[in-house]
């Protein structure tokens, strides 16, 4: 059983409980608008968007501000545990976080959550919201397998439960999407997130591709992976690494963006072959004082991580341009 059903507030509670009072950590009372309309989509076919778990350390308004002046499109927004904003307060508070980076000139085409469960009191409730808002994605949290019962059977749970979820996503026409990760958990070999959600609507359930993650559990072969997933990546997670060896373990070194082993050349060429559109999400996991791990209190100079930021951000441009040409 998944710690969200565990859990046995009723969505009423929680819609009672939670009020606009919350959003005074990130906002000033009356500086935005209390409601906040959908605006066009970027003109890009790939807004990029920074994850703001790598800008904790700053408050929204202030967020908003740096990543516009680094020459953003949008936020890739933590709405989780530890995040920007809590579960719990996301109702109460998305509206006025997203009127600030709108004012900022920026979107909010997606966000993360901890949300996986269909049946948790603050399932509906966020997702409402952020629909109405116009967010057009969220990451999902991700799904274990129970050795109980081991992997086949655990699939077949899975797939019930993110086919219940997608009915929720396609009641506020939102896209779930699960993103592929490194480890054992449902969505490590990619091959098995397929099995889960090949006859789900990839309009309203369907994958964060990771480059990084499908190379470093797939090897050569990442490129059959996202083959079989292509029709339900509408967004994707962009971040580099390499194996090194250190003692006896051999360990995954995060390194800036094109300093790695994801081969992004056949990456973006398969992006245009397949016609993938959709945000992309730049994380920032290799050292930064803090900021790589979501720290709240850095210990390196803001202004190293934000050069770090746009250096990454003209790195992935140039890629995009490249692969657009060939």
């Amino acid at each position: 059983m998944s710690e969200y059903s565990q859990i046995h507030a009723s969505r009423r509670e929680f819609i009672k409980t939670t009020s606009l009072a919350t959003a005074g950590a990130f906002l000033s009372p009356g500086s935005f608008a209390q409601s906040v309309k959908p605006v066009a989509a970027a003109k890009s076919d790939h807004p990029i968007c920074v994850f703001s778990k790598h800008l904790q350390f700053l408050q929204v308004p202030e967020l908003a501000k740096a990543v516009a002046a680094m020459g953003y499109n949008g936020i890739d927004l933590t709405v989780r545990k530890g995040g920007h904003i809590e579960p719990e307060h996301a109702v109460a508070q998305l509206p006025q976080v997203i009127a600030a980076i709108r004012k900022a000139g920026l979107e909010v085409p997606m966000i993360a959550t901890d949300i996986i469960d269909p049946n948790h009191p603050l399932t509906e409730p966020i997702l409402k919201m952020a629909a109405s808002l116009g967010v057009k994605h969220y990451r999902t949290a991700y799904l274990s397998f129970d050795p109980k019962i081991g992997v086949a059977k655990s699939l077949e749970m899975h797939r019930i439960q993110l086919r219940d979820l997608a009915a929720i996503n396609k009641k506020y026409n939102i896209q779930g999407a699960y993103q592929n990760h490194a480890g054992t958990n449902l969505g490590s070999s990619v091959w098995d997130i397929w099995e889960v959600i090949k006859d789900l609507d990839p309009q309203y359930m369907g994958v964060q591709y990771d480059p990084k993650h499908a190379t470093a559990e797939g090897g050569m072969s990442w490129v059959n992976g996202m083959d079989i997933l292509k029709n339900h990546i509408r967004c994707m997670a962009i971040k580099d690494f390499y194996w090194e060896k250190k003692g006896d373990t051999w360990v995954h070194t995060y390194v800036p963006l094109g300093e790695g082993m994801v081969d992004y050349k056949k990456v973006f060429s398969l992006v245009k072959q397949y016609k993938i559109h959709g945000p992309l999400s730049i994380h920032f996991e290799y050292p930064l004082g803090g900021a790589d791990k979501g720290a709240r209190q850095i210990t390196i100079a803001q202004e190293e991580v934000l050069t770090a930021m746009k250096r990454d951000l003209h790195t992935l441009r140039n890629m995009l341009k490249e692969a657009e040409n060939n």
